[in-house]
């Protein structure tokens, strides 16, 4: 356990709290429409009474949301959704100014993560909210009695409590909300299969969420992390970005304007068909392999960059990941082949192989988290919007009545975000006059 460990947290220091601080309102200079959101929800408490559990990146923006979540009245706890990405500065900041529990270490191994998930699911929690869906995926495991297939931290817990305790753990939960696309893959494959027991929101459905946060923020931060971690040149270099998404959209982007030769492999027939529209040589990762001197995965998927593809690399090259957990990359499979680690910097070792060495950054997990600080505060601004004005609407009577599906925030929330943002950057926009609103609701209007 860390230095500060009790019922109602478990962070490694408390002392931090002060630096955390002055990150956290750094952070907030540049996310106007969350703080307008909090100015609301301070005066309505939409949230009185109301607890609140979430599995997100603890970091100076995440902290701006949970200090907007608390405004509103709820009781908030809050763990770790990567254990590189904590900011422990951060986490002392929430426990010991603003009365959020928090459960998060920097560098935390696979048992003390799962025990926080399950400080996060006694919690008593009515509304989740996830990057991943760790937290959903324990709730339905636990509500399935399917204990074998839980982290034992988890099941041995399920295992200690009354039935009427375990019942209650599902049955408190009106609602969740989930930030990630493969955490949406996973959760309309249980509504699919009938298992999801609540409705969902899907965050990153939004379009101030997966336009901004993926494209731009996943865009920026993600080759922030690389050249923290390995200070290299991205002009000439050769940069093979695994997958055309959102995500990848904005790391090609930005790659090549930094003067990168970036090529881009796919699976989807109509992301390759956008990538070569938009200039990009796309070929399978198998030819990209011995001309990458950058690999950047970016799907959602596991095993992205696998044994034979390691083997076809040139000496150094460097991959990285910043799509999802630590699975993209196949380091299991390199392990097998290779010898290693060994460490060359921070966030960045070696593997030999066939006489030559295959770097790794950040152990295969998300480069941008664990080199760097993440997206830039003014893009997870929309996306905490999104967040705040999610958990909202599921308490609403609108929310309550939803299906046990995955649902979008309806587009007027979505417009709301982008005004608010609008307003935050000082730019107005023209409206319809009345003759321009008649035509656009009217089918009989000529050609």
């Amino acid at each position: 356990m860390s230095e500060t460990s009790t019922n109602h947290c478990d962070i490694a220091d408390i002392s931090l709290a002060e630096e955390g601080e002055r990150r956290v309102k750094w952070a907030e200079r540049s996310m106007p429409v969350l703080r307008q959101i909090r100015k609301r929800m301070s005066e309505e408490r939409p949230f009185e009474g109301v607890k609140m559990s979430a599995c997100l990146h603890v970091t100076t923006e995440t902290a701006n949301l949970m200090e907007t979540l608390k405004a509103g009245g709820a009781d908030v706890v809050l763990c770790a959704s990567n254990p590189l990405s904590t900011q422990d500065d951060v986490a002392a900041y929430l426990v010991d100014r603003c009365d959020v529990g928090v459960f998060a270490v920097n560098g935390e191994d696979n048992d003390v993560y799962y025990d926080h998930v399950r400080s996060a699911i006694a919690h008593g929690p009515m509304v989740t909210m996830d990057d991943g869906a760790d937290v959903v995926g324990a709730l339905h495991m636990i509500a399935l009695d399917r204990l074998d297939d839980l982290h034992p931290v988890i099941s041995n817990w399920v295992s200690s409590l009354t039935d009427e305790e375990r019942s209650s753990i599902l049955g408190n939960v009106l609602g969740s909300t989930e930030e990630t696309t493969t955490g949406i893959i996973r959760l309309r494959a249980m509504a699919a299969d009938g298992v999801l027991q609540f409705p969902v929101i899907g965050v990153n459905d939004s379009f101030t969420k997966h336009l901004f946060d993926n494209r731009y923020g996943t865009g920026q931060s993600t080759l922030d992390g690389i050249l923290r971690a390995t200070n290299m040149l991205l002009a000439g270099a050769t940069v093979v970005v695994a997958g055309y998404g959102w995500c990848g959209r904005g790391v090609a982007m930005r790659a090549r304007g930094a003067g990168a030769k970036v090529i881009v492999t796919e699976i989807d027939p109509l992301r390759a068909l956008e990538a070569t529209m938009d200039g990009f040589p796309v070929m399978p990762m198998a030819e990209a392999a011995p001309l990458g001197d950058l690999f950047i995965t970016l799907t959602g998927n596991r095993d992205v960059v696998r044994e034979e593809h390691f083997r076809l690399m040139k000496e150094g090259a460097m991959v990285a990941n910043s799509g999802h957990f630590d699975v993209e990359v196949d380091l299991t499979g390199l392990k097998k082949i290779s010898s290693g680690p060994r460490p060359l910097r921070p966030f960045v070792e070696g593997y030999e192989l066939d006489g030559k060495e295959v770097v790794i950054l950040g152990e295969g997990r998300l480069i941008n988290l664990a080199a760097a600080e993440g997206h830039p505060a003014s893009v997870m601004d929309m996306s905490f919007a999104n967040q705040a004005l999610a958990a909202e609407y599921l308490l609403s009577d609108v929310g309550r009545g939803l299906s046990k599906d995955v649902h979008r925030l309806p587009m007027e929330v979505d417009r709301e975000i982008a005004r608010l943002k609008l307003i935050g950057m000082g730019i107005e926009v023209d409206g319809l006059t009345a003759q321009q609103e008649h035509y656009l609701s009217s089918w009989d209007q000529g050609t």
